[in-house]
């Protein structure tokens, strides 16, 4: 039995709407790899309109990540809404908020708990790498040096991740499925075009609908409750950023931590040693090094991931689909610059440059949406 594909924008499933250009029928419906059909007649060819009901995933994909995340996050209640904050709203749908400005965040109880828990992590690092560690030191130079350093990636740590997470991933405009948007795309005669049955948005290739954001992302790579965001092409470079800079001050934390430990065990624990006992001053230190090396791992791994991805045009979605793919795949280079965004400069290692997502691609889409 052919199943029943949502109308574009018409009151029954067989009326027709005809203008000067173009007539939009749903009396032809079919379905095709598991999607449902609606053609768009001009003149005597066709554009088809797909209804995708795919699901993608909601978090890494990643057994570890699903140990370290779905427990607790399964037992938060979960409102998932988008709040934008611009001056003008781009769709005007339920759960947008339009203030004035520029700024994307997801209302979720779980995201914004790791989002939170995330920050409160950098906060005992930073607070047991200067008051255990560092200060006091028999050597105040050493002490300044490895300050300024710790406090500088970790300072950029956060810049990323507060950036990941309040940038819009990507989102597609929310119900423009509509007769009048698609033939503004100026579409050619039989291109295939994709609505999503969740939202009502016409979506281009490569974009998924994310199930906490409620919305379809351009180059959705996996929605990460860590930075409270879907991962896509308008913040992949900062998500990169953050677990490569998270994973820099976890491992600069550990070599820190030991250099700190062997030295008090060699001086027998004086009083300049630390200004803790040497009790409290173990237990603070064996809690910093299981942080640091739980983070270093994990930031690295995803940070490794992310990169591969990056440079074989690929997203995580894509690689977990293992299907052919239906864009031309560009070379390593170019990949890069569509993520970060023009010719290699100090700017791709700044979580405060905004990049042009269309370097790197000619033409980035057959159709804007």
């Amino acid at each position: 039995m052919n199943a029943v594909a949502p109308a574009v924008s018409l009151e029954g499933d067989d009326q027709e709407i005809t203008t000067a250009t173009t007539r939009l029928t749903t009396n032809h419906q079919h379905a095709a790899n598991g999607h449902t059909a609606v053609n768009v007649a001009n003149g005597h060819s066709a554009i088809t309109v797909v209804s995708d009901d795919e699901q993608s995933p909601s978090s890494e994909g990643n057994p570890v990540t699903h140990a370290l995340t779905n427990a607790y996050c399964d037992s938060v209640e979960k409102l998932p809404q988008v709040i934008e904050v611009s001056g003008r709203s781009r769709d005007g749908g339920p759960g947008s908020v339009m203030l004035g400005g520029k700024v994307w965040f997801v209302k979720d109880g779980c995201g914004v708990t790791c989002a939170v828990f995330t920050y409160l992590l950098v906060l005992y690092a930073e607070f047991v790498v200067m008051g255990v560690i560092l200060f006091p030191s028999n050597s105040l130079v050493y002490s300044i040096i490895n300050a300024v350093i710790f406090n500088f990636f970790a300072f950029l740590a956060v810049a990323s991740h507060v950036k990941a997470m309040l940038t819009d991933p990507g989102a597609v405009p929310k119900g423009n499925a509509t007769k009048e948007y698609i033939e503004g795309l100026g579409l050619k005669p039989g291109q295939v075009v994709y609505k999503c049955s969740k939202c009502s948005s016409i979506t281009p290739e490569r974009a998924h609908h994310c199930s906490v954001c409620r919305r379809c992302i351009r180059k959705m790579d996996h929605h990460c409750p860590w930075v409270n965001n879907c991962v896509g092409e308008g913040n992949q470079k900062f998500f990169v950023l953050f677990t490569m800079y998270i994973a820099i001050i976890s491992l600069h934390a550990l070599i820190m931590a030991g250099i700190k430990f062997f030295g008090c065990m060699d001086s027998q624990w004086e009083a300049e040693c630390s200004r803790f006992s040497p009790p409290a001053t173990i237990i603070m230190m064996i809690f910093l090094v299981f942080e640091g090396l739980l983070f270093a791992i994990f930031t690295a791994v995803m940070c490794g991931t992310q990169l591969h991805g990056i440079c074989n045009d690929e997203t995580g979605i894509e690689q977990l689909k293992k299907e052919s793919p239906s864009w031309e795949k560009k070379g390593k280079w170019m990949s890069i610059k569509a993520v970060f965004g023009h010719d290699f400069s100090l700017a791709w290692f700044s979580p405060f440059n905004q990049p042009d997502i269309n370097s790197g691609k000619s033409p980035p889409y057959l159709y804007h949406v």
